[in-house]
């Protein structure tokens, strides 16, 4: 009987691209043979650009894949997911997606700019592969409502993570070990 091989775990962040202190770049150290999809040195806020970063790294993966996506990198998953297929991503991660079809706090990009950059409207076709949307009730990016909105479209199973805001440095996330065990479980 043979063993499938290990799936390659690849991280995609948000826009805000690698965070010292994220959870997923503590995820990214401890999973063997982890990888992150490169930070873009231009057309940053691109979403076309951030597609084809995606296609990019996993084109440099042989074998199956399970994406961690955070944030906008849902968006990003989902947006490739439009444009591509692979029959060997067993599963993703989508945790604490970014609405960026509604106003997002200070600091983040307009829903105009966002526009623009070709991140709406957000696709509401049912994913390929088997999916977790992990959702926070309290994320200042994303309602609960919208969160449990975007995983019935996508044919995602819901996880409800409790009131722990967008699971990033400012909600008092570097390690997040549920994080890890569902990408575990996605494997």
């Amino acid at each position: 009987m043979s063993r499938s091989p290990t799936p390659t775990v690849l991280f995609v962040p948000g826009l805000r691209d690698h965070v010292d202190d994220h959870w997923q770049t503590h995820a990214q150290k401890k999973i063997p043979g982890a990888r992150c999809v490169a930070p873009l040195e231009h057309d940053k806020l691109s979403r076309d650009a951030r597609v084809e970063a995606l296609q990019v790294a996993l084109a440099d993966i042989d074998g199956p894949v399970v994406l961690a996506a955070h944030s906008a990198g849902c968006m990003i998953v989902v947006q490739w997911a439009q444009k591509y297929r692979r029959a060997d991503i067993i599963g993703a991660l989508l945790a604490a997606p970014a609405d960026v079809e509604s106003p997002m706090p200070a600091g983040y990009p307009s829903v105009d700019q966002l526009a623009a950059a070709g991140w709406t409207p957000i696709p509401r076709r049912p994913l390929p592969f088997p999916s977790i949307v992990a959702a926070s009730t309290n994320d200042p990016l994303c309602s609960f409502a919208r969160a449990e909105d975007f995983a019935r479209a996508w044919g995602s199973r819901l996880l409800d993570v409790g009131a722990v805001g967008h699971i990033n440095p400012p909600a008092g996330f570097g390690p997040w070990a549920q994080g890890e065990d569902l990408i575990r479980e996605l494997s």
